[in-house]
């Protein structure tokens, strides 16, 4: 131990004199506050030294114990420089504050072993650590589960978290505790100890942006593309919302009373989630309400109804207006056109979905009757044709039962009329004199076919002919 006090005051004043131009250079309020503390504990020092000075026979001791406290805001001060930013004052920047103050408790600790080797001082301290830790067990928990949040760092300052039941913004991790603000103003503070032990979810990790859903359930009346693209476009608008990662639409449930889905989106800010719900919830009911796209009451909710009929003559007389423009089925009579629109059923296809398969068998044709459709070609899906509304396809596995010729796919959401094989032998068998006229125009269409796939050659008569015979097998007239 030293044995002229003397030194102790220069020692004193020279880190004072240091702590305070740091004080006064650096623009950092941590470190200003920080060393702030080294300051008040070389003043103290100071004072120490003044009362061996006046009572002579307190020097053994006070000696040591000036010179621990001097020792302790200059290893405090050279701690905080070292883990702080001078320049910057950005809170939670620096080390954190668990870590910097244990750091200067185990070096303080460590220069008090090996300065006072033989000091009852050291023996005094460590009889108080003993007794301080039995008292304080709950208190050191928290510190050292304090001290393993800050190293480990499953959140920082300024994160949004939900531990248990609490959720908000972290504001400050002591010795002792976690406070966080929620989002209706509350201060929470959770014991480090319990922290440690919970399930953290962490909103703002590892990256700020959050998802978040909304439901919405749709009439069943309402296509999926169709309310898909509405309650996109919805989101869309929504100014919190962010446009990358991109929005989606799910559809979850065929519920009770209505189709359900589910918009996904992604904002920045955690803390607007709720009003950023509520407003994407207000931009799908103008939505849709614009649309004319119903949002069903609950089915719990009775009310009258009075459902449109599904078939009514007036549908079956458009049937019938689709089939007579088929440029295959004109040859027919009126009657004919009536007796299959009657037979016939309209099929609904969303947008890529395949309606036939090249190769497969097929007994039936289609008309097209709302949007297009994509006629490919081979494996590799060669576009040969797009037939719009009031074309028609498939009419060779109606007439003589052929495997499909091509692959047929939806363009958009599109509607199509099929007409049986069955359906349509029931007429021919009493009319069979029309099966030369579907005759020359199978042939025609089969030429146009032909001319996709560049293997075209001139249909004769006896074609024309061989494809009538094949046309009576197949209805039953041989």
């Amino acid at each position: 131990m030293p044995t002229h006090p003397i030194h102790h005051f220069f020692w004193a004043v020279g880190f004072l004199v240091t702590a305070a131009a740091a004080i006064a250079a650096v623009r950092s309020r941590t470190v200003k506050r920080r060393l702030l503390f080294s300051v008040v504990l070389f003043l103290t020092a100071l004072a120490i030294h003044a009362a061996i000075l006046a009572y002579p026979n307190t020097r053994e001791e006070l000696d040591a114990a000036e010179y621990f406290i001097i020792a302790f805001g200059a290893i405090s001060g050279v701690v905080t420089l070292a883990l702080n930013p001078w320049f910057r004052d950005r809170h939670g920047e620096g080390v954190p504050a668990i870590v910097q103050d244990t750091t200067t408790v185990v070096l303080v600790g460590i220069a008090s072993l090996f300065v006072f080797k033989s000091s009852s001082f050291v023996f005094g301290i460590t009889g108080s650590a003993v007794v301080l830790g039995f008292a304080l067990q709950d208190t050191l928990g928290n510190a050292f589960a304090g001290l393993a949040i800050q190293i480990e760092k499953p959140f920082r300052v300024g994160h949004w978290i939900k531990a248990a039941d609490d959720e908000g913004r972290v504001i400050e991790i002591t010795w002792r505790a976690t406070k966080i603000r929620t989002k209706s103003g509350d201060l929470v503070v959770l014991p480090n100890s319990m922290v440690a032990q919970q399930a953290i979810r962490n909103y703002s990790a590892p990256t700020a942006p959050t998802r978040l859903f909304v439901e919405v359930g749709v009439a069943y009346e309402t296509t999926p593309n169709e309310a898909r693209d509405a309650i996109l476009t919805a989101v869309r608008r929504v100014s919190r919302v962010m446009s990358t990662p991109e929005p989606e639409v799910l559809l979850m449930e065929f519920a009770g009373s209505a189709i359900t889905y589910r918009a996904r989106f992604w904002i920045e800010e955690f803390d607007k989630d709720e009003v950023t719900r509520s407003d994407v919830r207000i931009a799908i009911y103008y939505e849709l309400r614009r649309r004319g796209i119903e949002i069903p009451f609950p089915i719990q909710v009775q009310y009258d109804r009075e459902e449109a009929a599904t078939d009514t003559p007036e549908l079956r007389e458009s049937y019938r207006i689709s089939i007579a423009a088929v440029h295959v089925l004109a040859p027919l009579s009126e009657e004919a056109h009536r007796a299959l629109a009657t037979a016939s059923r309209e099929r609904l296809f969303a947008d890529g979905e395949t309606i036939v398969s090249e190769g497969d068998a097929g007994q039936s044709m289609f008309v097209v009757r709302s949007g297009s459709v994509a006629i490919t070609l081979g494996p590799e899906r060669r576009l040969v044709a797009v037939t719009e509304t009031g074309g028609y396809f498939g009419e060779m596995s109606l007439l003589t039962g052929d495997p499909r010729t091509a692959t047929v796919t939806a363009r958009g959401d599109c509607t199509v009329l099929e007409i049986s094989a069955a359906d349509f032998r029931a007429f021919v068998q009493g009319h069979p004199d029309v099966i030369d006229h579907l005759a020359a125009a199978a042939a025609l269409r089969r030429k146009q076919l032909d001319d996709a796939r560049s293997t075209a050659v001139a249909t004769t008569p006896s074609e024309r002919q061989s494809l009538a015979l094949r046309m009576r097998k197949f209805f039953g007239l041989d």
